[in-house]
C-alpha cells in the first residue's frame, strides 16, 4: 500500500522557492526507500521466506543508516554545526525527523511480524517456541546443549566499585543483568556494598541464534521445525554464571556505533597504515543507538544510557521473543516451497563457447575474438557474471598473448576469483596492476588483506588518487596481435564481486573500441602513476569531465526543446542528491524537456511541482534483485531512442560521485547494445507490479497492475520476472 507520510518541511520552508519546497531531505528520503523494502515483507504475493529475508534486509539497512548517516549528523551537532542543508533542515531537525520516522517504520515492522509472518511460519510448520513453554524433555535437551556448546564461551562482566562498565562492541547482542548480591559479597565491601549489582553478558556471535530442537514424533515430518532462540536458552540458564545471586531482571540490548572514523582526506604518508589505524579506532566510536527490550524497567534503561553516554532520544525499544537480525537463519531453512524459484543466469549468446581453463588457451582467444567482432553488453544477474566478467580476466590470465592486465577493485568477495586470476597472471610473468580502494566503507579490512596478498604475488598495487575514492569499475587487457598491441576493456556499473552479482542488477560493456580503450589507458596511468589530470575523448571521468559533460548534454536537450526537436532525458540510478544537477534538471523541465528518472533509493528532487518540475516524473522499482545499474539516455534531437546518446556509469548523480570520487561513464555506441539498454528502461517504466511513483509531497504511491495487463507483461509480473523471461528467450 502507498506511504501516507509526507516529507517533513522545516519551519523556514514557506515559499515556493524555499529550500524545503525544492528539495527533499536526503535521509528522510532514504528511510522512505527502506519503507519500500519493508513493504516487500508485507506483500502476500512474495513467498514467505523471501518476505522474511526482506525484514532482515530492512534491519541491515537501518543498522548501516545509523552507523553512517545518524553518526555523521550527531558529529555535526556535537561540533556546533547548525546550518541548514539544501532542503532547509538543520542537523537537529533532521535527527528529530529521523527518530519520528524510524519509530513509525519499526512499529510497522513489528506489526508485519506479529500479524503476518509469524502466523505464516506457524502454518508452514516452522515454530519459534518460548523456553518457558517447552516440555520438560525439550528443556533438558536445551540445557545439555547449552552446557556442551555455549556455557564455556560466556564471560559475565560485573559492574560494581571494583569493576568498570565493559566496552560494548558495535551491533553485539548483550544481556544486562540486575542481581541481589549474596551476603558474603556485602560483608566483603562493608558499608560500600550496594543493595543490587549489575552485570553484562555478551551473546556469542559465532553460534546460530535460532536453535533447532530435536523431533519428538515417532514419524517426524521433515517440514516441521521447532526452534528456540539462543538468547532465551542463555537467560534461562544463568544460575552457574551468577552462583549465589538472586537475579532480579534480565534485559537484552544492542548498541550501534558510528562508522564515521574513516578519513576522507588522504594526507597520511602511508595510506595502508592509516586505514589500518582507522579500523582500530572505529571499534571505539561514539554510540548512536541503544536498542533495548521493550519490557525493560526505567532503572536499567537509565543505567545503560548513562554508561553509554547517550540520550533517551537515542533509545529504541524492541519486542520480546524475536531477533530480527537472526531471521536470515530461518530464511535458509530447506523449504524450497516457501521461497522463490532459484534463478540460474544464462550465458550470453555471444559467449557460448567452451569454458576457459587448463589446455583451453584457444578458447581465451575466442573470447577476445568475440569482442573484436562487436561490442558486447551484459546484464547481470540475468546473464552470467562468471561466464562473462570473471571469464574475461581468466582468459587474460591464461592467454599467452596477453601481456598486461589492469583492474580497479572497490569491493569483491572473500574468495574472489579475480584475486586468484591476477595472482596467476603475475606469477606467469604478465604485467599486472591493480588499484585497490582501501576506503570502501565496511570493506576496508578485507581490501587491506587483498592488497598485501597481491603485493606478495608481484602485482603492482596502487591505492588511488590523493583526496579521492576510486569507485569506477574498469578492467583493461593489453594483448599482442598480428598488427601490434590491441587493448580490450570491460567497464561496468557494479563491483567485481561474484556474490553480489547474483543479487544486484548491473550492466557492463566489453569493447576494444580504440577511442574508449585509449581513454582507459590514460585513466589507469593517472590512477597508478604520477600523471597530471588527463583529457578524455569519449569517457566521462569524475571529478574532472563528468559533471561538465553531463551539463552539456542537459543544455543540448534544452536547446533542442526550444527548436521543437525531440528533447528527453531518461536516467536510471541508485540515488539522486546533487543540488546543482537537480537545478539543471528543473531548468530543462521548465524548457519543455520530458524527464523520466528511475531512482531506486533516495531522491532529493521534487517531481511534478507546478512551475518547477511538471515535466519530471520519478519512479522507484524495488523487488527480488537490488537495482544497481546506472543508465543514462539523452534524445540528442532523435525521435528514435536507439539513435540518441546512451551511457552506462559507475556514478550516481550525487555530489560525492561527481566531485569527490573517480568515476567513469562510457558511451554505448553499438546499436544492438543500445537496443538492449532501451529494453531494460522500457521494462522498468512498464512495471505496475514492483514500481512506485514519487509524488510532489514526497509520498511513494505503489502502482497496481491494470485489469487489461497482458499475461507475462512487466505491468503484470514486474520488472524482474519480465527480464528473466527475456533472458531465457534470448539464450
Amino acid at each position: 500500500m502507498p506511504s501516507t507520510r509526507r516529507q517533513p518541511l522545516p519551519p523556514a520552508a514557506t515559499g515556493a522557492d524555499s529550500p524545503g519546497a525544492r528539495f527533499f531531505n536526503r535521509d528522510i528520503s532514504w528511510l522512505e526507500f527502506n519503507r519500500r523494502v519493508l513493504a516487500q515483507a508485507a506483500d502476500g504475493d512474495v513467498p514467505l521466506l523471501d518476505r522474511l529475508r526482506f525484514i532482515s534486509i530492512f534491519i541491515s539497512n537501518l543498522d548501516e543508516f545509523f552507523m553512517k548517516r545518524v553518526g555523521l549528523l550527531k558529529r555535526w551537532v556535537h561540533a556546533g554545526v547548525d546550518a541548514p542543508s539544501h532542503d532547509g533542515m538543520t542537523p537537529r531537525q533532521q535527527l528529530s525527523a529521523i527518530r519520528e520516522l524510524v519509530i513509525e517504520l519499526t512499529a510497522e515492522r513489528d506489526r508485519i511480524w506479529v500479524e503476518q509472518l509469524r502466523p505464516g511460519l506457524e502454518a508452514a510448520g516452522i515454530h519459534i517456541l518460548r523456553y518457558d513453554d517447552l516440555p520438560p524433555k525439550d528443556k533438558q535437551w536445551a540445557e545439555e546443549w547449552y552446557r556442551v556448546n555455549v556455557f564455556a564461551m560466556l564471560t559475565p562482566l560485573g559492574v560494581d566499585p571494583t569493576h568498570r562498565f565493559p566496552f560494548i562492541s558495535n551491533l553485539s547482542e548483550n544481556l544486562a543483568v540486575i542481581a541481589e548480591p549474596p551476603s558474603d559479597y556485602r560483608q566483603r565491601l562493608g558499608e560500600d556494598a550496594p543493595e543490587w549489582v549489575q552485570a553484562r553478558v555478551k551473546f556469542p556471535a559465532n553460534i546460530k541464534r535460532y536453535i533447532q530442537l530435536p523431533s519428538r514424533d515417532a514419524r517426524p515430518d521433515k517440514r516441521t521445525v521447532r526452534l528456540v532462540h539462543l538468547h532465551d536458552v542463555i537467560r534461562n540458564n544463568l544460575d552457574d554464571l551468577f552462583p549465589g545471586m538472586r537475579l532480579l531482571e534480565t534485559v537484552t540490548f544492542r548498541v550501534t556505533r558510528s562508522a564515521g572514523i574513516q578519513k576522507d582526506d588522504l594526507d597520511a604518508p602511508n595510506l595502508l597504515q592509516s586505514v589500518e589505524a582507522d579500523l582500530k579506532q572505529r571499534r571505539f566510536a561514539r554510540a548512536v543507538r541503544l536498542e533495548i527490550q521493550r519490557t525493560a524497567t526505567v532503572g536499567i534503561e537509565r543505567w545503560l544510557l548513562d554508561k553509554l553516554n547517550i540520550d533517551t532520544k537515542d533509545m529504541y525499544d524492541v519486542p520480546d521473543g524475536v531477533d530480527y537480525a537472526g531471521l536470515t537463519e530461518i530464511c535458509d531453512l530447506d523449504r524450497p516451497d516457501l521461497r522463490v524459484r532459484p534463478w540460474k543466469p544464462v550465458v550470453p549468446a555471444r559467449l557460448l563457447f567452451p569454458a576457459i581453463g587448463q589446455g583451453h588457451e584457444k578458447n581465451a582467444a575466442h573470447f577476445f575474438g568475440a569482442i573484436r567482432k562487436q561490442d558486447i553488453l551484459v546484464h547481470h544477474p540475468y546473464e552470467s557474471f562468471s561466464a562473462s566478467v570473471e571469464r574475461f580476466i581468466a582468459a587474460a590470465a591464461s592467454d599467452p598473448d596477453v601481456l598486461t592486465i589492469k583492474q580497479t577493485l572497490y569491493r569483491t568477495s572473500p574468495d574472489s576469483p579475480f584475486i586468484e586470476h591476477l595472482v596467476k597472471a603475475a606469477e606467469a610473468g604478465k604485467q599486472v596492476a591493480c588499484l585497490v580502494e582501501l576506503r570502501a566503507r565496511f570493506d576496508e579490512d578485507r581490501n587491506v588483506r587483498f592488497a598485501r596478498q597481491l603485493e606478495k604475488a608481484g602485482v603492482h598495487v596502487a591505492y588511488g588518487v590523493q583526496g579521492l575514492k576510486t569507485h569506477c569499475k574498469t578492467s583493461l587487457v593489453v594483448r599482442r596481435e598480428r598488427h601490434g598491441l590491441r587493448c580490450y576493456a570491460h567497464l561496468g556499473t557494479g563491483n567485481y564481486h561474484p556474490k553480489t552479482a547474483q543479487l544486484y542488477t548491473d550492466v557492463g560493456l566489453f569493447t576494444c573500441d580504440p577511442d574508449i580503450t585509449t581513454d582507459l589507458v590514460n585513466l589507469f596511468n593517472f590512477l597508478t602513476g604520477l600523471a597530471a589530470t588527463q583529457s578524455y575523448s569519449t569517457l566521462l571521468v569524475a571529478p574532472y569531465t563528468m559533471r561538465q559533460r553531463l551539463y552539456q548534454l542537459i543544455d543540448a536537450e534544452i536547446e533542442n526543446a526550444r527548436k521543437g526537436l525531440p528533447a528527453r532525458i531518461t536516467a536510471k540510478m541508485n540515488s539522486l542528491e546533487d543540488r546543482e544537477t537537480t537545478e539543471r534538471l528543473y531548468a530543462a523541465a521548465a524548457a519543455g524537456v520530458a524527464i523520466t528518472l528511475i531512482v531506486r533509493g533516495f531522491c532529493c528532487l521534487r517531481p511534478g511541482v507546478r512551475g518547477l518540475s511538471e515535466n519530471i516524473r520519478v519512479i522507484s522499482v524495488v523487488g527480488r534483485f537490488l537495482e544497481h545499474s546506472r543508465i543514462f539516455h539523452f534524445a540528442a534531437g532523435e525521435q528514435d531512442p536507439i539513435d540518441g546518446e546512451w551511457y552506462i556509469s559507475s556514478a550516481d548523480w550525487m555530489y560525492r560521485n561527481l566531485s569527490n570520487r573517480v568515476e567513469v561513464a562510457v558511451p554505448v555506441r553499438d546499436r544492438d547494445a543500445r537496443t538492449r539498454l532501451h529494453e531494460i528502461i522500457s521494462t522498468h517504466l512498464a512495471d505496475h507490479r514492483q514500481s512506485w511513483d514519487l509524488t510532489p509531497e514526497g509520498v511513494y504511491a505503489r502502482r497496481t497492475p491494470p485489469s487489461d495487463a497482458a499475461p507475462g507483461s512487466p505491468a503484470l509480473v514486474g520488472t524482474f520476472e519480465a527480464l528473466m523471461q527475456s533472458a531465457l528467450a534470448g539464450a
